[in-house]
This record gives C-alpha cells, structure tokens and sequence, in this order.
C-alpha cells in the first residue's frame, strides 16, 4: 500500500490562540472560511485548535509528499490522443481498477498546433477536458509538456512545418529561432496547464521536459532555457522533471544540475532496478531522489512486417513488484497503449537513414488494458494482483467487459486517383524546376503527386529517385489523351529502405508521357539522430541518366487527425451496429 505518516498535532498554547485569533481576523474582514471543515476530532483532553492548510504535493527526503503524506506513484501512461473522446472515461475506469493512482501523459505539439498559428484544443486535442477527467476520477497527472515527446508519434511530436523553416532550425538545442517557436507554443500550453496543477486544485502534480534528452544531445543551456519557460508560467512548486535511461552516460548529458529539477529514470522490464536507483540519486540534490521508473514497460513497440511484440504477464508483474515492495514508485508504459489514427504514427531507423521502420497504426503496445479496452487477460490480471498489495484502495467501478464483433466492411471504389487531381484547387498545385519536399509544399501528411513528363524511348527509359522518402509508386498515361479518358498505368514501386531503378516500357503515345509518382509518407522518424526526417522526392530525378525538370506538386485531400474526430464519432455510431469497421481486413486503398 501507499506508503504513510501522520504529524502531530503542535502541542503549544501558543500556536493554538495564534491559529484562532488568525480565524477571526478571515471572519473580520469578511472572507468566507469553512469553519466545520477545520474542526477535526480531538482527542479527550486536547482543546481546539485550527489549523490552516493548502494542497501541496513535493519531495523530501528521497519520497513523494502529498499535502503531509508519503505517496508512492503507483501510475500508467493514457495518452488521449490515441483515444477517442467518446471512450476517454471508460479507459480511465479501467487503469482504476487495475489500481492506479496516477496518470502519466505526453502533449505532442504538432497535433495542437498543425499549422503556424493555428491552435487546435477540440475534439480529440481537447488536453484540458481530459486532465480534468482525471481528476474526477480522483487520479493525480504527470504532464510530459516536451516540446519533444518521442512517443512513437511522427517526428517525436514536432510539428511538420518545422522542418520547412529557414533557415533550418536545429531542433532540440539552444538554437534561438527553434527556442522562440518553443516559448510561443508554451505561451498557449503552458497557461491552460497553470489553473490544473495540484497546488491551485487541480490534478497535475508534476511536469516533465523534453524526453530522454541524455540519450540525443549534450545542450544543457538547451534544458535551462526549458526549465526557465516552465518556471515562468507555472511558477516554483510544480515538480519540473526529466527522464532518461538508467545509465551514467545518459544521465550526464539528459538532466539538469539544479536542485529545483527532479531527475527521473526508465531502463529495461527485468533489470535490477535499485542499482539504477542508487545512481539516480547522484543526479538529484541531497534528499530529492524519490526512486522512480517512470517508463516501468509493460510491453514494446511493433514495426511494420515485425511480429507483434508480446511480453510474459507474470515476468512482467514480478518485475514490478521488485520496484513497488522497496517502496519505489514506477509508472506503466503503456496501461493503455489505444491507436495512432490519422497518419500519425511514428517510426525508427537502424543505425543507417535508410534503415527505416515505420511503426503499426495500432499502439496496443500489449499494455494490460488492450487497444480495445479489453482487460480480461494475463497480464491486466498478474500486474492488478502485485498492485493491490501496495494500493489497498478498493474500487467499486465495473467497467463492461463485453465485446462484440461487427463483422468486416465492405470496400467499394467510388474515387479514382485522376478524381482526386481533378478536385485539386488550381491555386495548390505547385510548380517547380525540380521536386520539392512535402513539408515545402505544406503537404504534412499523407499523399503528394508528382508529375512530370519525358519522351518515350522505343527502348524503354530508367527511371532512378536516388532520395525518396517513404514510398514511391510510379504511374504513366499518354499526355495528349484527354484527361477525361486518360488510362493510367502501373509501373512499379520504388522505396527508401530497398531504392530500385525503375525500367519505364515503350508506350504507344503520340506525344510526350506523363509520369506520375505517387509518394507516401508513412511516418516521420520520432527517436535519434535521423528526426530531421522531411517527406517526398527529396532530390533530383533522373531519366536515362540525365535529371528530369519540370514538375507540378499536387496534394492529395486525405483527412488528418484534427478532422479525425467527428469522423471517429460517425464510424462508431452507425445506425448499423453490425456493420461497424474492422480495420485490420482494409487493404490499401492506393495501388491495391
């Protein structure tokens, strides 16, 4: 159970009339004071005293207090940008039963500010009606404000249009004009998080910058000038935060050297963790290293073509107990691991750029609530057994449990690509001498159509992109059929982990032919030295050798997450509740 203690009540006279003349001053001058709420049981013998007193959650003596009381963070990251609004209460309810205490959740950037300016804080990127959802149901919140989150989420949670700033902004440094954007956007965030902290009522207890910083960079002017911004808007009390890996290294160059900055660490499910614990301290004031795994790992993370990662429950729930039976605290990552809808996905990188991984839309992470919500399985019921010994706190909420299959959807053509182009505003197609990246061409996610047109060789032509990220299908028609009739013809696909040449055949045109090159981004890499990770055809392309100029960029109108939202709503309250999707049997809709 949550580690406790009980002060004494201050046995002197003194303090007694002090505290009483105090009340009747508020009474004097007219403040409204809850007089029967400052009354506690005494006992016999024990005269009256009052006793002011306000929330405050802090650290001393290597523990977490909570207003006078030991806590232990028994916590889970939620994250409810990958949670429908509709479902955000239900999944709450159950990380409750499992028998937490706490909610850990990033804030990822490039959803509540999708275009310079344009702040979105509705539907799902509504952060403040959420926070106070968990406070509702009586759960303390660990906010990880970034502005780099990681996450498994595109570009670590950087908007797109960053990468498209000139001069190239060096991200995640001291670089002046990336730490202006930084302060505007905390300008918006931060002032929404000040009113929800613990100490002003609210559920936020604690406030983590950037992400596993010692693992990227070495810039602690960088992290003072984060620590600064934080301090600005949210004042001294608020426990500001860092977290990196359990290991000297990573520590040195990831936390900040000042007292008032609390230095968390995460490090592999099954190791030791009180040796890491032990060196978390030399990287904390004297009396200020509370031991915390803030990413405790319930599960891992799936690639696209990878197996979806499984992780043993009863290894898991022993590892936990390991940290939980020495009173250290620890947070699941995930509880909930929920889906990266839209195009919003992340993805990793082998030691080389073009070893790319682009992570699965689903992030059920085999956390112990399943994306679903389901939590009738192994590892819900080994970690909620280990956690009741510690959160004795009993829970009368019964979250359903019942599922129900709906069924697979019927796919119908009813848009061809060539409609697409068609419905294209004029005004949007750019046109260049050479490709140029989505990001340039404000094209962040999804689909960017490049055309061009060459002269057919009766030999057949080759068609070379040395730099395409991520996905290249490559289309020809006749350029003097009308666009009416034109017929549209698949030629191959190249992509940035195996880049082909692409042999072009002898087309009977009467004219030049057009080429289309369809590119996909599937993800913008989130973690390491490649998240400087832009989109498109990002260099020349090459016919036969020579560099091919003349180029239209046209967008593709595919929805983003921001119009996710009433979209989601619609998909799961059809009036045919058989019918509702089933995702997984969808193929893809371009080039199927």
């Amino acid at each position: 159970m949550a580690m406790t203690s009980r002060g004494s009540w201050p046995s002197s006279m003194g303090r007694h009339q002090l505290d009483f003349v105090l009340l009747l001053v508020l009474l004097a001058v007219g403040i409204s004071v809850p007089v029967f709420a400052l009354l506690p049981s005494l006992p016999r013998g024990e005269k009256l005293q009052i006793i002011t007193s306000s929330r405050k959650f802090y650290i001393k003596d290597d523990i977490f207090w909570k207003d006078g009381i030991a806590f232990q963070i028994i916590g889970g990251d939620l994250h409810y940008f990958r949670v429908l609004p509709e479902y955000w209460e239900d999944r709450l309810l159950r990380a409750k039963v499992l028998g937490l205490n706490t909610i850990q959740v990033y804030v990822p950037w490039n959803l509540h500010e999708p275009k310079p300016g344009m702040m979105v804080f509705e539907g799902i990127g509504d952060l403040v009606s959420f926070l106070k959802l968990c406070q509702k149901l009586d759960f303390l919140v660990m906010l990880r404000a970034g502005p780099y989150i990681c996450g498994e989420w595109d570009l670590g949670g950087f908007p797109a249009w960053l990468l498209a700033v000139k001069p190239r902004l060096q991200l995640r440094t001291s670089d002046p004009a990336y730490l202006k954007l930084v302060e505007r956007w905390w300008d918006v965030l931060l002032p929404k998080v000040f009113p929800l902290l613990y100490s002003n009522g609210g559920p936020v207890i604690m406030v983590q910058i950037e992400n596993e910083y010692g693992s990227y960079g070495n810039d602690k002017a960088y992290l003072r000038n984060l620590v600064s911004m934080a301090r600005g808007h949210l004042g001294d009390d608020i426990i500001v935060y860092t977290t990196d890996g359990g290991r000297r290294e990573t520590l040195e160059k990831g936390t900040v050297p000042a007292d008032d900055v609390y230095s968390a660490v995460d490090f592999t499910t099954g190791d030791d963790p009180w040796p890491i614990f032990e060196l978390q301290k030399k990287f904390n004031a004297p009396g200020r290293s509370p031991p915390l795994s803030s990413e405790f790992y319930t599960g891992w993370l799936t690639h696209w073509g990878e197996k979806i990662a499984k992780t043993d429950a009863e290894f898991t729930a022993a590892s936990l107990e390991k940290i939980l039976s020495r009173n250290g605290s620890a947070v699941l990552y995930m509880v909930h691991g929920g889906t990266n809808f839209g195009f919003y996905n992340g993805a990793n990188t082998g030691s080389k750029e073009f070893d790319y991984k682009p992570d699965l839309t689903s992030y059920d992470y085999d956390a112990p609530i399943k994306e679903s919500g389901d939590i009738d399985n192994p590892k819900f019921q080994a970690l909620q057994r280990v956690i009741k010994k510690y959160n004795a706190v009993t829970h009368s909420i019964t979250p359903s449990k019942k599922l129900k299959a709906y069924g697979l959807i019927k796919m119908k053509m009813t848009t061809s690509l060539f409609d697409l182009v068609s419905m294209t505003d004029p005004a949007d197609v750019i046109t260049s001498a050479n490709p140029i990246s989505m990001e340039s061409a404000e094209q962040m996610f999804g689909f960017l159509l490049y055309e061009s047109s060459y002269i057919t060789k009766k030999s057949g032509n080759i068609l070379r992109i040395p730099k395409v990220h991520d996905r290249a299908q490559v289309f020809v028609s006749c350029l003097s059929q009308d666009v009416d009739v034109r017929v549209l013809s698949y030629i191959g696909t190249t992509e940035r982990w195996n880049n082909q040449p692409i042999s072009l055949p002898t087309t009977e045109c009467n004219s030049n032919t057009s080429l289309f090159i369809l590119v996909e981004n599937m993800g913008r890499v989130n973690y390491g030295p490649y998240i400087f990770d832009e989109k498109g055809i990002l260099s020349s392309v090459y016919l036969d050798g020579q560099i091919l100029h003349g180029w239209k960029m046209i967008p593709m109108p595919f929805h983003n997450l921001n119009q996710m939202p009433n979209l989601s709503f619609e998909m799961h309250h059809t009036k045919k509740r058989s019918e509702k999707f089933n995702l997984t049997n969808v193929s893809s809709i371009v080039g199927a």
